[in-house]
């Protein structure tokens, strides 16, 4: 297939997991003899982080305006098989209206935080989605799962798939190391997040003051009371990603507060630690246990007790099966490769356009 994306970013993974989920997708569909375009918009705090210049595989076009993108990609965006609007670019509303109205092929709203998407679409707080652009794409692609997927059909949507957060094993790898930290985070600063870190991590490490802890992630305030006993490091890039994990006992997972209240909204973080083969203790939401089982694959933390009870009571042992089992499931349910598997399923049951139902094609 020609198959074009346009997506926030995937030249920089500063502040964003957005990078990681659209580097994994790419390389797939790349690896498997589609003709791939990404089009990402030349933002000014991109364009200063970026930790990706060239895509193996596929083509990478930049635009600075919407007239910019219709000059160096409206061909091949009216004469792909599929093109994939992303969640969160800007422009978005009049990116989509203009895909939507051009191509001659699928088109697919890959939502990446659907149910923030959900509540800013309630409160008409949003820039990059309307209600009445959603009946119009052939394939919704969200990030929730639950009762995300039924807010959304209740929008209208054709076809709404539950298409998660990933990870690409070719670049999350267990890296043996000795681990230096207790426990660790890895995400930028979210408002939303800070309560759960608080009480996850720095009530933790006061009470541990023997211990050693790591919090890695950009935008946090210089306000934060930082404990002694934890390090703080700007910006890990997905290169150095393995090793930063296996530098920890447990890494800590923490939800946005409206992925955790819509719940099965897996980060993208939660599946690139199990990959790398790192013990996680994971905030509690619904549907977590369809992705992990508690106790066995995942602990779940609800108070700082649990977090103490995890780092002191678990031995070694324990902690490698879980992170070895946790490893075992992301990496057999929820890579780059299984979910290219459901899209292409889902194209395949799509009626082709203007043949009569029944049919199904690519195109």
């Amino acid at each position: 297939m020609k198959v074009v994306v346009l997506g926030l970013s995937i030249t920089s993974s500063w502040g964003n997991g957005h990078a990681t989920n659209y580097r994994g997708l790419v390389r797939e569909l790349a690896a498997r003899g589609n003709d791939v375009l990404f089009c990402e918009r030349d933002a000014p705090w991109y364009e200063n982080t970026r930790d990706l210049r060239e895509l193996r595989g596929a083509r990478l076009s930049l635009y600075g305006s919407l007239d910019e993108l219709t000059h160096v990609a409206g061909e091949q965006i009216a004469e792909a098989d599929l093109v994939i609007v992303g969640s969160h670019i800007p422009e978005g509303i009049a990116v989509a209206e203009y895909v939507l109205t051009t191509s001659e092929g699928r088109t697919a709203f890959y939502d990446m935080e659907a149910p923030e998407t959900l509540a800013n679409l309630a409160s008409g707080d949003i820039d990059y989605l309307t209600p009445a652009l959603i009946p119009r794409f052939d394939l919704y692609l969200s990030s929730g799962g639950g009762p995300s997927l039924t807010a959304i059909e209740e929008y209208g949507a054709r076809r709404v798939v539950p298409f998660y957060s990933l990870v690409d094993p070719r670049g999350y790898v267990a890296v043996a190391s000795r681990p230096c930290w207790d426990l660790g985070y890895l995400g930028r600063y979210s408002a939303d997040r800070q309560s759960g870190l608080e009480s996850l991590m720095l009530s933790p490490a006061r009470a541990l003051r023997a211990r050693r802890f790591v919090v890695a992630g950009p935008q946090f305030p210089e306000t934060i009371d930082w404990p002694a006993n934890v390090a703080r490091i700007q910006h890990v890039a997905p290169g150095r990603h393995p090793v930063f994990y296996g530098a920890q006992r447990f890494t800590l997972n923490l939800t946005r507060a409206a992925m955790r209240e819509a719940g099965w909204s897996p980060s993208v973080r939660l599946f690139e630690a199990a990959a790398c083969g790192t013990a996680i203790i994971s905030d509690y939401w619904p549907g977590l246990d369809d992705f992990f089982t508690p106790d066995k694959e995942i602990l779940i933390a609800r108070s700082a007790d649990d977090v103490l009870r995890a780092l002191i009571e678990t031995g070694i042992e324990t902690r490698l099966a879980l992170a070895a089992r946790a490893r075992q499931r992301v990496l057999r349910e929820h890579t780059a490769a299984r979910r290219i598997d459901l899209l292409e399923r889902e194209l395949h049951e799509l009626t082709p356009m203007g043949a009569p139902p029944g049919q199904t094609s690519l195109a």
